[in-house]
């Protein structure tokens, strides 16, 4: 079925909010309310095109100062990061030749000969019964030379959490830019089929290990949405058979309802400072648009007033006004407004069809879902220029998201019956595919840095 707006009025409210909500998953290249085969496990991440010029890197098991055996593959975690980026191709530990822990161990000609462009070295040592302390070194081997090191403290359970910043500093080292394995993904999974059906919002470390359920339902959870500070979740559930966008904290797990109007209630998305919502609504006059709410006085405002469907709204970077998408023009379009003066300016041109944005860290470009040759693919536009590149290669790909640095890109696809998460480079060069091992996986989101 091709995506499409449109929704029936005067019925019954839950008949009324299924077939809204249905017309706008359709309009976001998706229904969460299709059969869906179980789903939840971790996710594992398979690169499936990698730039030619991936620079051949060792990681060596880091060495263990202390008795029995080492708590944890810190060097594991740090050669799966790097290679998970495409960017760079770790040795496979059989091939090595030498397994030094020290700068004096090593042995230089040795890596020339294996071909290796970078050598990552290091070593845990016990500090008492829970702590401990990672230090690690980074050689370029053709100059003989040390570029990095650093030592840092951990603890057993916050051992996997330093060997990706670990990755995160050698990745931003070896590339000037700053390495996002210390974040996290969120996303919707669902299990189960008809009355047994249970919809799940996760959140996971960006590896897809510490896979972890914030929130649970036997009906709709859709649009999660980070807080700026990477602390909250916002998203939209069906309990009880009627939408309602939430707030939840993810330590705590403590959520508040912050929206049940009458009618929809969906497409929440953080205003930067944090203090409000952007949202659509269908109140009043039960036509769909963009609101927005503050949260802590609860003051509403209505930002469109369109007989068109008017959804999926992003802030723009200065928080001063919003891109939306509107089928306003006849079909789905990509549209800009001031707030000051609530005027609304078409923005995408190319192509018949242009979907959800969500904009670059930078603040120069949107991502979207555009048809392409009758295919529904990722695409970023540049907001200087107006123009448009098409970034991924599947049927019905839809719900891009940025990662925080800007390279890379978090979407939905499918692979003939079943739901993948993927990845694709902000360049096109480098692709991804993140498969959970149990079903299906929804609308992904990536998480800003952590605070300092």
């Amino acid at each position: 079925m091709r995506p499409g707006f449109g929704a029936r009025r005067h019925i019954d409210q839950a008949e009324h909010m299924t077939k809204v909500f249905t017309s706008i998953l359709f309009f976001m290249l998706m229904s969460v309310i299709a059969s869906f085969q179980p789903a939840h496990a971790e996710l594992r991440i398979e690169i499936t095109k990698g730039i030619s010029a991936a620079v051949p890197i060792a990681v060596v098991p880091f060495g263990y100062t202390g008795p029995g055996a080492a708590p944890f593959d810190v060097a594991g975690v740090v050669a799966a990061d790097l290679a998970s980026s495409g960017r760079f191709d770790p040795m496979d530990r059989k091939d090595m030749l030498e397994m030094p822990s020290s700068g004096a161990e090593v042995d230089f000609q040795d890596w020339r000969l294996l071909k290796a462009q970078v050598l990552v070295i290091g070593k845990v040592s016990p500090i008492n019964a829970d702590e401990y302390s990672i230090q690690f070194q980074v050689f370029d081997v053709f100059k003989r030379e040390q570029i990095l090191g650093y030592r840092m403290p951990t603890t057993r359970a916050a051992m996997r959490a330093s060997a990706h910043y670990v990755a995160d500093m050698i990745f931003e080292k070896l590339t000037g830019v700053k390495g996002v394995f210390s974040t996290q993904v969120a996303y919707v999974t669902v299990t189960g089929k008809g009355k047994d059906r249970n919809f799940e919002l996760v959140v996971a470390d960006a590896d897809g290990a510490n896979a972890k359920s914030i929130s649970n339902s036997p009906d709709p959870i859709m649009s999660p949405s980070w807080s700026p500070d990477g602390r909250k979740l916002a998203y939209v559930s069906f309990e009880g058979g009627t939408s309602a966008v939430y707030v939840q904290i993810l330590r705590s797990g403590f959520r508040q309802k912050v929206s049940s109007r009458r009618g929809v209630n969906g497409a929440p998305v953080w205003h930067p400072d944090g203090r409000s919502l952007a949202l659509t609504l269908s109140q009043g006059d039960g036509n769909l648009d963009i609101y927005v709410l503050e949260l802590t006085s609860g003051r509403l405002e209505r930002i469109t007033s369109h007989p068109a469907i008017d959804t999926e709204p992003e802030w723009r970077k200065d928080g001063r006004g919003l891109y939306f998408t509107s089928d306003r023009s006849g079909r789905a379009q990509i549209y800009e407004l001031e707030l000051q003066d609530k005027k609304a300016v078409r923005i995408s041109r190319e192509g018949s069809y242009n979907a959800r944005p969500r904009l670059s860290p930078d603040g120069k470009q949107l991502s979207l879902v555009t048809l392409d040759r009758g295919n529904y693919r990722i695409g970023i536009m540049d907001l200087e220029r107006g123009t448009l590149r098409v970034l991924s290669e599947g049927k019905l790909d839809e719900s891009p998201a940025f990662a925080p640095n800007g390279q890379t890109l978090i979407y939905a696809a499918r692979e003939g019956s079943q739901g993948v998460l993927a990845t694709v480079s902000a360049d096109g060069q480098i692709r991804g595919r993140i498969a959970s091992a149990d079903g299906d996986v929804r609308e992904p989101v990536w998480s800003p840095f952590p605070p300092n």
